[in-house]
């Protein structure tokens, strides 16, 4: 099925490119009216990052929700996980998220949750897309029903009380020295003040958004600054969130980087020690490294592998009945206190062993020796190269070659004409060669 407005993570694009007032006015009548299930005054609530764009599009949003009759509840610059959450809290019919997650401020993009905090379906998302392209101008509400808008003051304290409660009551992180980095985004503010009401000395950068600065040389895609503060001020361990705050990344007191699959294995250990995994074992995308299956192999764990995009990881969980799931970008999804990924309450779990265990963030937070991974992209004009008998058997003959020793990711990018060729293994001269051989027979075949 041809998705013209739905990506893997909503709807996303440059503002006022793709992303218009007209588009945004349409989204809010569309969705409203999908929504629009009984007689009683529906409601939607709005959050936003801290991207310029965001005020034109929560104005347009806003408009559209109300012609269709829906009340509106505008929370300001939130986290992604924590307009998930208060969309149940609210009991909200909608919940809605304006933000472009890591990507530059240019961008922007409109995430959507149902009333159970999740992000809605394929099937739900061509409903939608279906009425933005129809007239909708015979389905508006009458005056007399046209909806509400009010902005809430309290939503900032209701998601620190939320992320502290994923913490025992008694924990403390009194003595931890915590550099957090806030992106400049949706966390700039509770991030800080939750781990200082939880105790820790906080040192936080990325915290002075102007509309412009969002994730532009701070955050998880850019951790260069963390890495430099942490090691200026000896702390003892730095948290690097992204735009909206659904994505982590740690840096630990030597200013080394941990990624995504040392933060899984991190919970899911600590996890498995409380007898909390509702599965033995955790559910990650195609692209987490061979180390870090074979790491939860040694502790009797399994690791289930799906496409990459947190919204596959988190079906398979929620088919599955797994409560630990992420990305190795840093998308951790713990579904025993969120619908969706939320970076800083994946932070504060690990903050959380870092203080049981009483060992520096170096030691606690690498768990394997990651498998050299390469990964190489071929850009394609047209067709379908991966088809053909030569690029085929090119790949059959590299999986032989790695057979017990490393494995091979070979896919098509949802976003561009590109297919990427991912391999890992114990020999990197080995699989350099092999993901070389890959990579030229399929841009001959491309040619």
């Amino acid at each position: 099925m041809t998705r013209k407005y739905f990506g893997t993570d909503g709807i996303r694009g440059r503002a006022n490119g793709l992303i218009t007032p007209e588009l945004a006015l349409k989204v809010g009548q569309a969705t409203g009216l999908v929504f629009r299930r009984g007689d009683y005054r529906h409601r939607v609530v709005i959050g936003k990052d801290t991207r310029l764009s965001g005020y034109m599009i929560e104005t347009a949003l806003q408009a559209g929700f109300l012609s269709v009759g829906m009340d509106v509840m505008l929370l300001g610059p939130m986290p992604t996980p924590g307009v998930a959450m208060l969309t149940r809290s609210m009991r909200a019919d909608l919940g809605v998220m304006i933000s472009a997650s890591h990507n530059p401020f240019e961008d922007n993009g409109i995430k959507l949750f149902g009333p159970d905090g999740f992000k809605l379906s394929d099937e739900i998302e061509a409903q939608i897309a279906e009425l933005i392209d129809s007239d909708l101008s015979a389905q508006l509400a009458e005056p007399i029903e046209l909806g509400r808008a009010k902005r809430i003051e309290s939503v900032h304290a209701r998601y620190i009380e939320y992320a502290k409660r994923t913490l025992p009551r008694s924990m403390s992180l009194d003595g931890l020295r915590v550099v957090v980095d806030c992106a400049n985004g949706a966390a700039y503010k509770v991030a800080p003040e939750a781990l200082w009401e939880l105790g820790a000395e906080v040192f936080p950068i990325g915290v002075e958004p102007d509309g412009f600065n969002i994730n532009r040389k701070v955050g998880s895609t850019a951790p260069e600054a963390l890495i430099h503060k942490v090691r200026e001020l000896r702390a003892d361990i730095g948290i690097a969130l992204d735009g909206d705050a659904d994505r982590v990344l740690v840096v630990d007191e030597k200013g080394q980087v941990v990624d995504g699959d040392q933060l899984m294995a991190v919970v899911a250990h600590s996890w498995q020690q409380d007898g909390r995994l509702s599965r033995e074992g955790i559910v990650a995308t195609v692209m987490s490294n061979l180390g870090l299956e074979r790491y939860l192999g040694g502790l009797g764990l399994a690791l289930e592998r799906t496409n990459v995009g947190d919204r596959y990881v988190l079906e398979h969980m929620r088919q599955n009945g797994f409560n630990v799931g992420g990305e190795q970008s840093g998308h951790i999804i713990l579904t025993d206190y969120s619908t969706t990924g939320d970076g800083f309450v994946a932070a504060l779990q690990i903050l959380a062993v870092l203080h049981r265990e009483g060992k520096p963030a170096s030691e606690v937070c690498h768990r394997f020796e990651p498998l050299p991974q390469i990964l190489k992209n071929v850009r394609y004009g047209h067709g379908a190269p991966l088809e053909r008998d030569s690029v085929t058997k090119v790949i059959a003959a590299g999986e032989a070659r790695l057979s017990g020793h490393g494995r091979l990711v070979i896919r098509r990018s949802g976003t561009e004409p590109v297919i990427r060729v991912m391999g890992e293994a114990d020999d990197h001269d080995l699989l350099l060669s092999v993901v070389n051989d890959i990579v030229d027979e399929i841009a001959s075949a491309a040619a």
